[in-house]
């Protein structure tokens, strides 16, 4: 075990315990319990929608139950865990330690703990640098600072320089998802790095005897300016010609292209609609290479005429009367000695529509052929009966006319 070279007091151990209820309060909206960090974004939700509820409050305070109805969105559960981590490290704590205390108030340490996270997150410690930067400008500048009260000023930006410009060197021999995450680090560090340059100056013309403390600071600046330069060159690398940082890496493309399922892959394109591929080639231009193109075997020669006379085509045909006699019969059949015959009858006769369609070929026939005496007097009723068959059917007559009727 170590040994300490002074002796541990009450005082000593009073002011070690305020140092640590300052830092629980201060992280109290980051603890998950008393030893973990959260892992749930609505846990910090929770504890934000508190401390805006006892800010609106004021000096009336928030009881048990004033305090759940503020939070009513999230489970009862999470509810309760969250006040009971909250009130183990004082973010929030009774009015008055007292019995039976039922109002409660919220710590400005753990609003203000929780506002630094907060800026910490949206561009990852540029706007506390800048605001550290100009506090310790302020600082040096004033006659009432020491130079011991300068050194340690220096010592702290000088570690925080060389911190930050070793973060700057790995992810820029990361991979560059990462780079792209953590790009807000890279914003506005030529100004960083001035604010930086002029605080040293200041320390270094009102206490030249800080000449070493003030050279390891210049060398932690120009060390963090190397870096960020690097990770903004190979990050406006990665962009291309276009510049868009919001467009995804060539990195990223291939690893997904390697390492997802088909099934991933294939609903990338959901939702898009693509045109027919455009051809390689026009085709006037086939034709053109198709009729260029030699030919490894001669074109087969038309054969001879034949050497008897062609007597040219036939002057007049005459239409025998083939079939005539058919399609009397049948027109005669379905009359059945009448002079007419209504035609729905004669097509559901049968019942099956093969038949009818025979039947109705027949008929339209022998009302063409103008020397037949049958005709087919159509009307405009159409009956539709899906259950029969056939389940379209136009109604009329066929009729025996001229000489034989």
């Amino acid at each position: 075990m170590p040994e300490t070279n002074h002796e541990i007091t009450l005082d000593s151990a009073l002011s070690e315990e305020a140092v640590l209820a300052t830092y629980r309060r201060m992280f109290a909206a980051l603890a998950r319990d008393s030893g973990a960090v959260v892992d749930d974004p609505a846990l910090v939700d929770i504890a934000e929608t508190l401390f805006a509820a006892f800010a609106e409050a004021g000096e009336e305070w928030l009881t048990h139950e004033q305090m759940r109805h503020v939070c009513r969105a999230y489970p009862l559960e999470q509810f309760e865990n969250r006040l009971r981590v909250l009130r183990g490290l004082g973010a929030i704590r009774e009015v008055f330690p007292k019995p039976n205390q039922l109002r409660y108030r919220a710590s400005f340490t753990s609003v203000v703990g929780l506002m630094f996270v907060r800026r910490m997150m949206d561009d990852g410690g540029q706007s506390e640098m800048h605001r550290l930067l100009a506090l310790e400008d302020l600082n040096v500048a004033d006659p009432r600072t020491t130079m011991e009260e300068a050194r340690l000023s220096a010592q702290n930006l000088s570690r925080a320089f060389r911190l930050w410009a070793l973060e700057l060197i790995t992810l820029t021999g990361g991979t560059i998802e990462e780079l792209r995450e953590q790009a807000p680090k890279l914003w506005g560090t030529e100004e960083i790095a001035r604010r930086a340059q002029s605080l040293h100056a200041t320390i270094l013309t009102r206490w030249p005897d800080l000449d070493r403390t003030c050279t390891e600071l210049r060398a932690s600046i120009y060390s963090y300016s190397d870096a960020s330069r690097r990770a903004a060159g190979r990050l406006a690398d990665s962009a291309g010609t276009t510049r868009n940082l919001t467009l995804l890496p060539a990195e990223t493309w291939r690893t997904f292209a390697q390492t997802a399922s088909r099934e991933r892959l294939a609903a990338v394109l959901d939702g898009f609609v693509f045109d027919a591929p455009a051809p390689w080639h026009d085709p006037a231009a086939i034709v053109r290479a198709v009729d260029e193109s030699p030919r490894p075997a001669p074109a087969q020669p038309t054969p001879p005429r034949s050497a008897l006379p062609d007597p040219g085509p036939a002057d007049s045909h005459e239409a025998g009367g083939g079939g005539l006699g058919h399609l009397t019969a049948v027109a005669e059949a379905a009359l059945a000695g009448r002079s007419s015959a209504r035609l729905e009858e004669l097509l559901t006769a049968d019942g099956e529509w093969v038949s009818a369609r025979r039947l109705l070929a027949d008929l339209v026939s022998a009302d063409l052929r103008p020397e037949s005496p049958y005709r087919l007097r159509w009307s405009d009723d159409l009956t539709a009966d899906p259950e029969a068959e056939p389940t379209w059917l136009s109604h009329g007559l066929l009729e025996r006319t001229g000489h034989d009727a």
